[in-house]
């Protein structure tokens, strides 16, 4: 990497992304969702914890923003979300890339009293194309599912 850019103002600025991912999730605006997203992202979900760094069921990946955002905001349009993320560990890897990991925290609020709490990591990669940095790719692993209320009926 060259010293022409600000570290600083371009770890700043994959912060703000992610900022925005959580935010817009949340509020299911899919057209902001979309603007935080590289088009061939390609996005994981493990739907199991991890245990010991074992492999945990991961749905199939979901490649491209035009099924991110459409397949995710579908699955949880019944849903009341809240995402929280934290303590990043972000690395540039050129000017126009780096890699990240995230500390993540979410609710999930389902119709009939059901509810998710989990935590986890986002691992991602990032791309700045044309001054703007998103999200290439990204695989949320789990380090805790606790399901609350009526599930079993």
């Amino acid at each position: 990497m060259t010293a022409t850019i600000d570290v600083a103002t371009e770890l700043e600025a994959i912060r703000q992304v992610k900022a925005r991912y959580c935010r817009f999730l949340d509020t299911k605006d899919g057209d902001g969702w979309r603007t935080v997203f590289a088009p061939d992202v390609v996005m994981e979900v493990d739907l199991a914890v991890s245990t010991g760094g074992a492999d945990p069921m991961t749905s199939p990946p979901y490649v491209g923003v035009n099924s991110v955002v459409p397949d995710v905001l579908a699955t949880l349009a019944e849903v009341t979300t809240i995402h929280h993320c934290h303590t990043s560990e972000i690395a540039l890897t050129s000017e126009t890339t780096a890699t990240g990991i995230w500390a993540m925290e979410d609710r999930l609020y389902f119709p009939g009293d059901r509810q998710l709490h989990g935590a986890g990591h986002y691992h991602e990669t990032y791309e700045k194309v044309d001054g703007t940095w998103r999200i290439k790719t990204l695989h949320l692993t789990r380090t805790l599912m606790e399901f609350l209320g009526p599930w079993a009926e």
